[in-house]
């Protein structure tokens, strides 16, 4: 049970600043500094909570009043802060109490804090199509980081219009770190699913795509005068370049001879699912999201007898003028796994657990024997590691290797020299029809040629 007692240190003064020190079992022993200024023998007549003393009956009314006053912000405080998981220290405690004194509250009635207006840009974003689904969850997910980040500083009731730069850089450092607040604070991460706590220091480009969630929301606040001047504005501009800086490592792929040998590659029975889906994500080259939705319904035949899969992108179907879809031609060997599979790979549904899709995809390039050795950037050393090519293994690595196979089988469009280089005009001449790129993917993807009828059945 907490007590708090006066903690005056004075001998022969007749006035003295009130001073408390809050008790609560051998372990919290943290003080207040009030501003309450009372005559010495007036304040001897009362107890910390405002009561007068036994057989008291002339006291300073208004001292009285002053001291309850204290103390019940004092109490409110420290149940906020053990509620809340906030450390028991003197500096929160204080933080606290000036929270709940803050004068400009009355003015924050009318005024949304931060994190209601931030979840609200979200919401609002997402209703009017101006972001995806996926785009809004990330969103939310940033602004549960803020929210966790102002409860443990003791200012979450803080607005837009009070956030400063220098709450701007603590929150920077925050999201680096966030890893090393888990287990100080129990109480803010016990709604946090396992695998969405970070368990290590965030990479550079990480935080910076999620500040620049951030500086959009306060990009969209100034532009509708409802704060004067964003924080990121007040941030000298080679300092605000630096902090917004992405750092991309080399790319990371996989070059046909590896794609053919995890082809040919007799796996077991555990990784088979893994590998069906794997190679036929590398052949589509879409996100995994899109992966997902695919089924047989997704596959078309053109005119020439050519299978193709067709979809919109989930990414920026909410924000793409038209409905415009993707056509990809299917590789011969991507139509037999699909063909025996039914396009039903369990594997997919999940994607980051313990026995998901990732790391069995690591599992996969492993066991396949595909450990080239890839440069990784270490942000702590400011130099390359160098890992095994399957630790890097993931569904993006299947994007990543499409984008390259076909990348080295085109022909760039400025080489014969007819236009300068970006003119728009060459766009305009030309267009890949989907036979010619069924051969640009057999020429990247070493495959013969094939039709199908209507019914997917190969002529």
């Amino acid at each position: 049970m907490e007590k708090i007692t006066f903690h005056l240190q004075t001998s022969n003064k007749k006035t003295v600043k009130v001073r408390y020190r809050l008790r609560a079992g051998r372990g919290v022993q943290i003080c207040h500094k009030s501003d309450i200024v009372a005559n010495l023998a007036d304040l001897e007549k009362f107890l910390p909570n405002g009561d007068t003393k036994g057989r008291v009956s002339v006291y300073n009314l208004e001292l009285s009043q002053m001291l309850k006053k204290e103390y019940e912000i004092m109490m409110n405080a420290y149940s906020v802060m053990k509620d809340t998981g906030l450390d028991i220290t003197t500096p929160v405690f204080e933080r606290e109490i000036l929270r709940i004194k803050n004068p400009i509250e009355q003015i924050r009635n009318d005024n949304p804090t931060i994190i209601a207006r931030f979840r609200q840009y979200a919401n609002d974003a997402l209703r009017h199509g101006i972001i995806g689904a996926k785009r809004h969850k990330h969103i939310i997910v940033v602004s549960d980081k803020l929210e966790r980040f102002l409860v443990i500083n003791g200012i979450s009731s803080i607005t837009s219009s009070e956030f400063s730069e220098r709450h701007l850089m603590d929150f920077r450092d925050f999201l680096f770190d966030e890893y090393l607040y888990i287990y100080k604070y129990p109480s803010l991460y016990s709604h946090v699913k396992q695998q969405n706590k970070p368990k290590t220091r965030l990479s550079m480009n990480t935080v910076v795509s999620q500040m620049k969630m951030f500086k959009t929301f306060f990009a969209e606040l100034e532009d509708s005068e409802e704060i004067h001047k964003s924080p990121f504005s007040k941030i000298g501009r080679e300092r605000r370049v630096s902090i917004m800086k992405t750092r991309y490592d080399d790319p990371i792929f996989l070059r046909r001879e590896e794609l053919m040998i995890i082809l040919d590659t007799v796996v077991p029975e555990r990784l088979k699912n893994t590998k069906d889906a794997f190679l036929v994500q590398c052949a589509l080259g879409c996100r995994i999201s899109d992966f997902q939705a695919m089924n047989m319904d997704s596959i078309s035949v053109s005119g020439e007898g050519i299978p193709y899969v067709h979809y919109v992108p989930s990414k920026t179907a909410s924000t793409q003028h038209g409905n415009e879809e993707v056509k990809t031609p299917i590789v011969r060997f991507a139509f037999d796994i699909i063909q025996h599979n039914g396009f039903e790979f369990p594997i997919i549904k999940n994607v980051y657990g313990h026995s998901g899709y990732n790391p069995m995809i690591k599992a996969l390039l492993e066991f396949c024997g595909i450990n080239r050795m890839v440069p990784l950037f270490n942000e702590e050393t400011k130099s390359n590691d160098y890992v095994p090519l399957y630790q890097e293994g993931s569904s993006k690595l299947c994007r990543k290797t499409h984008v390259d196979m076909m990348n080295k089988v085109q022909i760039d469009m400025y080489a014969a020299g007819l236009h300068r280089e970006g003119s728009s005009a060459v766009t305009r001449y030309t267009q890949l029809e989907i036979k010619d790129r069924f051969e640009l993917f057999n020429l990247a993807f070493d495959q013969v040629s094939y039709t199908v009828d209507q019914q997917l059945n190969i002529i």
